[in-house]
């Protein structure tokens, strides 16, 4: 139906008007095409651990900028289907914020810090983890590792993700991929004991 209204806007007809199948007329959805769920099947112990890694190479990052309302970066997380963002400045990453973050302890702890904030003034930039912080893992190691080593590092219950980097010519480095714990518990078909 979309097409051929189309096909007639544009002023004539169309070979697009032709392509819906008899069975996609009656259908009342879709589901939307999430690559990360595709991707995310189940894994074993001793699979590589780049099963477990969202890949920036195939998949761009979702990202957020230090002056962005907390509450505004929680919707933009929920409206990816995702629980952290990349913080950058310009085209530098900054720092990482997840939803545990924002719904957590953390806003109180800045408002407490700064008598004057309210929570609609609190931004990325005050309760981020600055980069400094990040957990991080480099990627060469990541491509000789196994599910079972990665899995280790979310052992501290303060894990949540890793950011995976990779070292690139003249000695720069380059944010590669994430890891969620939430992710590798959820391939793993449940959490690890």
């Amino acid at each position: 139906m979309v097409l051929e209204l189309t096909s007639k806007a544009a002023g004539g007809s169309s070979a697009l008007s032709n392509c819906l199948s008899s069975r996609d007329e009656h259908v009342s959805s879709a589901k939307l095409w999430r690559p990360w769920l595709a991707q995310s099947s189940l894994v074993e112990l001793t699979d590589p651990a780049v099963r477990v890694l969202t890949d920036f190479a195939h998949e761009p990052p979702v990202t957020v900028t230090e002056d962005r309302a907390i509450d505004d970066a929680l919707r933009d997380m929920m409206d990816a289907g995702v629980r952290a963002l990349l913080v950058v400045r310009g085209d530098l990453v900054s720092g990482l914020i997840t939803s545990y973050d924002i719904q957590g302890d953390r806003p109180l702890q800045f408002m407490r810090a700064s008598s004057s904030a309210r929570r609609g003034e609190i931004e990325v930039g005050h309760i981020m983890t600055p980069w400094r912080l990040v957990r991080k893992l480099d990627w060469r190691s990541l491509s000789a590792a196994r599910v079972y080593e990665v899995a280790g590092a979310f052992e501290d219950p303060s894990a949540t993700h890793l950011v995976v980097v990779e070292h690139r010519a003249e000695g720069r480095l380059f944010v590669r991929g994430l890891i969620s714990r939430t992710r590798v518990y959820r391939q793993l078909g449940r959490p690890i004991e």
